[in-house]
């Protein structure tokens, strides 16, 4: 990922937070047949390794697990809040006109070593503390325990599990950075304003809240 140093992101529990937050990652691996990508809800075990370590499950009649058992190196790509940034929202555009639209975001890049698990007791473990940490929060949670264990010991049989201790990770929060204050004064106004059909609480968020950031260091 192309990374300028203005937007470089390198505190590891901020890209650990974006991961919780946006769990859904694309993993990614070559093999013989060339690139494939799946898109797979992942946990994070922080303490796991000096980078974290992700766990997850995936179908047994996707191919792409039997790349992953060869043991190379793949990448897992996660997105978290973006939305476009209109050049109406800045103050350069009343004064010079020499404006552009671009896009801001935030994203994960993990790679490492994947380890296949097959056994029925890893993938016991896995899919309770998957479905646990999703459940949490809710009036009555439901756990894997709920449905019948002979109808999880069949829905196991057609999944496999995916261990990936994280060798290097790398984040972008691409969040207009590259402009004077004023020009970011404008997008933080621009992403926070209902009326606006490009609207984003979220993004307003990370924005301001980096501005913020950065007034503090």
């Amino acid at each position: 990922m192309y990374i300028p140093a203005t937007f470089l992101e390198t505190r590891l529990e901020v890209m650990h937070d974006l991961i919780r937050s946006h769990p859904l990652g694309w993993l990614i691996s070559a093999g013989e047949g060339g690139f494939s990508a799946s898109a797979i809800p992942f946990l994070l075990e922080p303490q796991a390794g000096p980078n974290g370590t992700l766990r997850a499950h995936m179908a047994r009649n996707n191919p792409q697990w039997r790349e992953l058992g060869a043991g190379a190196e793949c990448m897992i790509l996660f997105q978290g809040e973006q939305g476009y940034i209109t050049p109406s929202w800045y103050v350069s555009k009343h004064l010079t006109e020499q404006v552009v639209p671009t896009w801001n975001y935030i994203a994960v890049q993990a790679w490492g070593r994947p380890a296949v698990h097959e056994d029925p007791a890893w993938l016991q473990q896995a899919i309770q503390d998957l479905t646990a940490m999703h459940e949490q929060g809710r009036p009555q949670p439901w756990a894997v325990g709920d449905a019948p264990a002979e109808f999880i010991a069949r829905q196991k049989e057609g999944i496999v599990g995916v261990e990936i201790p994280i060798a290097r990770i790398e984040g972008k929060w691409k969040l207009s950075q590259n402009r004077n204050p004023a020009d970011r004064a404008g997008v933080v106004t621009g992403l926070g304003d209902p009326a606006d059909p490009h609207h984003n609480q979220a993004l307003h968020d990370l924005v301001q809240g980096r501005i913020q950031e950065e007034g503090k260091a």
